[in-house]
């Protein structure tokens, strides 16, 4: 009996820590990140009404898979107000790569690093790709996936459009929550 209580306890701990370690709602604040040359960049410089702020990479074939429908999104949304900052916090993959890789995709969007997964510590990112959107007073207002379905043909969720259609209709975002999937952001070692 002393075994089952002392679980359940440490369970009940555990679930506490993981609800405080949600994002939604929370004001991460000023942030800086880097352009592909090297020059800092600040996340006021680039925020809006509403931001759309995604965590991408070169390697990952998770990530890689959503090209296309991030150049969708952005091409959708940009023109209603959205701003976008899509972000690369692998620390193996150098400014120069991404660079190439923005380039041989054909964004029409800049993409930052993140030296040092400052920012990916900041919002608590864990994949790419991984969507978070904010309002105008900095609110996390949408966290997790872009869609449900690293396959196009399966998608049946569209989570980062349906936020971004709620954040800017000044209604609520549900869910506000989803389960990013992809590869680990790869982090420096401290």
């Amino acid at each position: 009996m002393r075994r089952i209580l002392n679980l359940v306890v440490c369970l009940g701990w555990a679930t506490a820590v993981w609800a405080q370690s949600g994002i939604v709602g929370a004001k991460p604040g000023e942030f800086t990140l880097q352009d592909l040359k090297g020059s800092s960049v600040s996340a006021s410089a680039l925020s809006g009404n509403v931001t759309a702020l995604l965590f991408i990479a070169t390697k990952c074939p998770v990530s890689n898979a959503y090209n296309e429908r991030m150049v969708a999104l952005y091409r959708d949304y940009e023109p209603k107000g959205v701003k976008f900052i899509f972000v690369n916090s692998n620390y193996n993959e150098p400014a120069a790569e991404v660079e190439q890789h923005r380039k041989g995709n054909a964004f029409p969007f800049a993409v930052y690093k993140d030296a040092g997964n400052v920012v990916a510590d900041l919002f608590h990112a864990n994949a790419t790709p991984e969507a978070f959107v904010l309002d105008s007073s900095g609110t996390v207002r949408y966290h997790g996936y872009i869609d449900d379905s690293q396959n196009p043909v399966r998608v049946t969720k569209q989570g980062l459009r349906l936020a971004l259609d709620a954040v800017l209709g000044a209604g609520s975002v549900n869910p506000a929550e989803t389960k990013a999937f992809g590869c680990s952001i790869k982090r420096i070692k401290r």
